[in-house]
C-alpha cells in the first residue's frame, strides 16, 4: 500500500475509535434495583450468538472481497508487485483463518471455562 492510502486508513479508525467512545452510554442501578429477568442467561447467549454470527459473516465476506483484489493485483502485476503480494499475503490468510476458525475457538474456551 501506498503511505498515503495507509494514512488516510489510519486517520479513519482512529476517529471511528474515537467516536465509538464518545458514544457509550452507561446506566448504573444500585444492588437493590437490579431483578434479573433472565436467571438461565439464555437471553444473553442469545445475544452474542446473533453478535458473532453477524461479526463472522460480516468477516468472512470481507475476506473473500479482499482475496479477489489481490488475486487480480496479482494477475495483473509485474514481478517486483508479485514479491510484495506475496509478503501480504501471509498475515492476509492467517487473519482469514482466524475468521473462518472463531467460533471454533470460542466453543473451546467456552468449553474449557465451563468444564
Amino acid at each position: 500500500m501506498k503511505t498515503k492510502t495507509l494514512k488516510i486508513l489510519t486517520f479513519v479508525a482512529t476517529l471511528l475509535l474515537v467516536v465509538s467512545m464518545g458514544l457509550s452510554t452507561v446506566f448504573a442501578l444500585t444492588p437493590d434495583q437490579i431483578q434479573p429477568e433472565d436467571p438461565t442467561g439464555t437471553e444473553i447467549t442469545d445475544f452474542g450468538s446473533k453478535i458473532l454470527g453477524i461479526l463472522q459473516t460480516v468477516g468472512i465476506v470481507l475476506s473473500v472481497v479482499v482475496l479477489v483484489i489481490l488475486g487480480i493485483k496479482y494477475m495483473m502485476g509485474s514481478a517486483e508487485e508479485k514479491a510484495e503480494y506475496k509478503k501480504t499475503m501471509i498475515p492476509y490468510l492467517v487473519g482469514a483463518v482466524l475468521i473462518f476458525l472463531a467460533p471454533t475457538i470460542a466453543n473451546m474456551v467456552y468449553s474449557l471455562i465451563k468444564g
